[in-house]
Parts: C-alpha cells; structure tokens; sequence
C-alpha cells in the first residue's frame, strides 16, 4: 500500500478541475486524530535510560515486547510535516506512544518524560496539534489542567487503565477535568504485560527443539486488540455511567468490538442505541472494516486516524460523503463540544 497517498485527498486521473466558489465542504479541515511523532527531547530523554522503556540508539527496547528498530524518518519533524501535506491533513494531532509504558512509570521517571513529550509537541509546527498524556501511577488532576490550558486537545489515556470498575475509578479525576473543560479522551493500546518476546506455549510444543520467536505483528493483532475490545465495553458498563458529558474516541475500531452488537443483545438484552458522544477512529483498517462498523454504528461515529508511521492511511472505497465525515465534520465533532444531552449520552450505554 502506498503510504503517502490518501483516497480522499487524491482526485481520480482525468477528473475535471472544480469550479465556481469553494463549497464549505471545500473550506473544512482534513483531520487525522492518531499519529505518533516523537520530539526530539523525547527520544534523548529515552536514550539517557538505563532500563526499558529505552533507546539505544534507534533501538526501542521496552518491556514485553521485541525489540524494535525505528527509521529515523519516521520522527524526522520536516518529513512528517511534508507526509501530512501529502495526505492533504489541515491537522494532524500526536500522541505519546502508550505502549511504551511511560505513563505507568514511577513518577519521578514518568514525569520527566512526559515533560519532554509535552514541551517537544508544543514546539512542532503546523499541521501539528496533539494530546495530552499522564502518569497514572500518581494521579494529577491539576498537571492535566495546566497541559489542557497550554493547548492540547484532550487526553490519551492507555486502554490498560480502563479494564474494569476499578480502572475507571482510579483515572476518575482525570476524566472529571476533561469533562468539565469539554475535551475529549482517546483510548489507545497501552503496554503489553508479560513477556511476548517470548514463543506461546502452544507452538513450543509443536516446535520441537527450536522454536520460533513470537512474530513481531503480535502485539499489535493479539494484546492491542484484547485491550481495546475490553475498554470499548468496560466504558459502557463502568465510564459512561460515572461521565455522561464525556467525549470519548477509541483508536483502531475498538479492536472490531462493535461487531459484537448482535451478541450483546443476546446475552445483555435490552436495546443498543447509538452514544452520540463515542468515536472510534480507523487506524490499520480498510473498506472492509470500516464498513462493517459503519452497518453496526452509523458513519457519524467514525473519524480518520493513520497511527502514523506505524501504518499508511488506508485507501477507503467509501463516496466522497462518507469521506468528508471521516476526515472533517466527524473529527471536529470530537474534538469541539457539541450540544449532547447528559440523557442521551446515558441512556446510549444503559
């Protein structure tokens, strides 16, 4: 798939030149809600570690994953900023790299990474925004506030604090600031626990003597989808309840965990209305997906996010409508607060 192309930023060959005045379609942001840039006081701030998460060199080392090599390019600040013009973004927001599992640090460690991320997004130019991020090893209501105030969007939160009861229990002060300032959150895959590096015990035994390694796409098929699965329903049983004006974005389809609807209904009961308030952006899925999720939740709950460098935008064979919703009037519906009331919201995961 090439990269650096997008479907609906990209008329087709031979298409003719619009003309007249710009429609306000023509005039809306194109948005991409989910990719990853590290400044460059990020990665030095990595390089100084002594233990995982780290770099050495470009080599990301972190706990429960293999080590990774990063392209250089691919956090090369003027390079992106050339990639998200050809991809035709007016925005493109970061985020810290959950899996890396800076934010369940120690806080002490936590917070000088974090301070470095934070200041190093700030600094990037345009078409650059970004989200806020947060230790939560020691909650910080106040520090989240003041990043907010200092220009970020919302907050990311990893899927891994938002499991069960207790998680949303415990990241509660921190959804209360986004509320009252309505900014939205965005759930992200958060670090793999145990060691993936490691062969599953199933193929060691068909193996033999020398098994083979856990696949590098792994975690990204296996852990961060359990994550996002359990999250997008942990949020209607535990979050919604306790945040009724929340605004809530799940990263790549929530792990396909609308697709479930039908089997909900059947051991849950009741109806499955829409949350006007939820999004779900489709990273690392194609038409196939996305139009699934759009049969089982309507195309207003879904928003363009790449997970840049990780993946490309995908190619969408959707109309220009469909288009225009994802990249425009969908992502500014997250990010800006919308005239939602509290009882809708509820009554949507009720």
């Amino acid at each position: 798939m090439d990269g650096d192309t997008h479907a609906a930023s990209v008329a087709p060959a031979g298409a003719p030149a619009p003309t007249g005045p710009a429609s306000a379609d023509d005039l809306a942001p194109a948005i991409d809600v989910h990719q990853h840039l590290w400044p460059e006081r990020l990665i030095a701030a990595l390089r100084s570690r002594r233990t995982r998460p780290r770099l050495r060199g470009w080599t990301l080392e972190l706990s429960g994953e293999p080590d990774y090599v990063v392209e250089p390019v691919c956090h090369d600040v003027e390079a992106r900023a050339e990639q998200a013009t050809q991809d035709g973004l007016d925005l493109a927001l970061v985020s810290l790299s959950s899996p890396l599992g800076i934010e369940a640090l120690a806080p002490d460690e936590a917070a000088e990474l974090l301070a470095a991320y934070h200041d190093g997004v700030l600094a990037l130019p345009a078409p650059f925004g970004g989200w806020a991020a947060a230790c939560l090893t020691e909650i910080a209501p106040l520090s989240l506030a003041r990043e907010l105030d200092r220009g970020f969007v919302g907050l990311q939160l990893p899927a891994t604090a938002l499991l069960d009861a207790a998680g949303f229990e415990r990241v509660e002060p921190l959804l209360e600031v986004l509320e009252t300032a309505a900014k939205p959150l965005l759930v992200h895959p958060g670090q793999v626990t145990g060691d993936v590096a490691a062969t599953p015990a199933s193929v060691a035994r068909s193996a033999g003597p020398v098994a083979p390694a856990t696949p590098p796409w792994w975690p990204a098929l296996v852990p961060y989808v359990q994550q996002m699965h359990a999250a997008w329903f942990a949020f209607r049983a535990y979050g919604r309840p306790r945040h009724p004006r929340l605004r809530v974005c799940f990263a790549m389809l929530a792990g396909l965990a609308p697709l479930h609807a039908e089997r909900f209904a059947a051991r849950a009961g009741g109806r499955n209305p829409v949350d006007p308030a939820v999004f779900l952006d489709i990273s690392s899925y194609g038409t196939r997906a996305v139009d699934a999720t759009i049969r089982a939740l309507g195309i207003d709950a879904l928003v363009n996010g790449s997970d840049r460098p990780y993946a490309p935008p995908p190619r969408l064979e959707l109309g220009a409508a469909a288009l225009h919703a994802l990249r425009s009037s969908n992502p500014e519906r997250l990010i800006h607060p919308q005239e939602v009331s509290n009882e809708v919201a509820v009554s949507a995961f009720a």
